[in-house]
């Protein structure tokens, strides 16, 4: 194939490590607002191969931040809306869509089925997070959370940090307690932002799965968070070269 679409990342990389993005495989589980411009972005920088896992179709109130998200692909499933995508950008990518919501119980047998060389966990549920997070820890597989993007404006108070070093941040200290609670204490690199909530912007829910709240968020904060896990994940791919 004709590599000109790649030749400002050759420019800046080099043959030799484009080449490791193109012979990567990236696990990013969850696509929603940071999940799906993290892939993007892997996607655009060369990764040759993405394993794509989410449950949920588009909705309407994902379109004010959502990557998938238009009024054409409402009540599409989201991977498969980004698989259409993604060759586009790169007719050779090899992709592999699961449209399944991942159950602590099956994480393990997901991450024995393939060699990942980094996985990107953007999981907003709590169980299947932080069960992945330890699958992962378990085999020594590379992987990068993202934290809390929600209820939440100022762009530049976005972080990478030790998930044990993280603050103002529900969704951090949730994943640190249920992690202790397993028994299960390393360094793992999250991105997550030092902002306070605002309080106005968490609504109590009872009809969402594996979710006691619902946050209100604007485009750009969960679109950042995922060009920051993309460039953490490029940039070591990159110093293995």
């Amino acid at each position: 194939m004709n590599s000109e679409w790649q030749e400002r990342t050759i420019q800046l990389f080099g043959e030799e490590k484009t080449k490791t993005l193109r012979d990567a495989h990236i696990l990013i589980v969850g696509v929603g607002g940071v999940g799906a411009y993290a892939a993007e972005m892997l996607c655009r920088a060369g990764v040759g191969r993405l394993t794509l896992v989410d449950a949920d179709a588009v909705q309407p109130s994902n379109i004010n931040r959502q990557l998938p998200a238009l009024h054409s692909t409402i009540g599409k499933p989201k991977v498969a809306v980004l698989a259409e995508r993604f060759r586009d950008i790169n007719p050779e990518i090899d992709l592999t869509c699961i449209p399944a919501f991942l159950t602590p119980q099956e994480i393990p047998a997901l991450l024995d089925a393939n060699h990942y060389d980094f996985i990107v966990d953007a999981i907003d549920t709590i169980a299947p997070k932080c069960s992945l997070i330890t699958e992962a820890w378990k085999r020594d597989i590379k992987i990068v959370s993202s934290m809390g993007a929600g209820a939440k404006t100022d762009i530049t108070q976005i972080k990478y940090a030790d998930l044990w070093e993280t603050y103002h941040c529900g969704l951090s200290k949730a994943v640190r307690n249920n992690l202790k609670k397993m028994g299960m204490k390393r360094s793992l690199p999250v991105v997550f932002s030092t902002e306070q909530a605002i309080p106005e912007a968490i609504i109590k829910v009872t009809d969402e799965r594996n979710k006691k709240s619902t946050t209100g968020t604007v485009s750009y904060m969960p679109a950042t968070f995922g060009c920051f896990l993309a460039s953490y994940v490029i940039k070591r791919l990159c110093a293995k070269s």
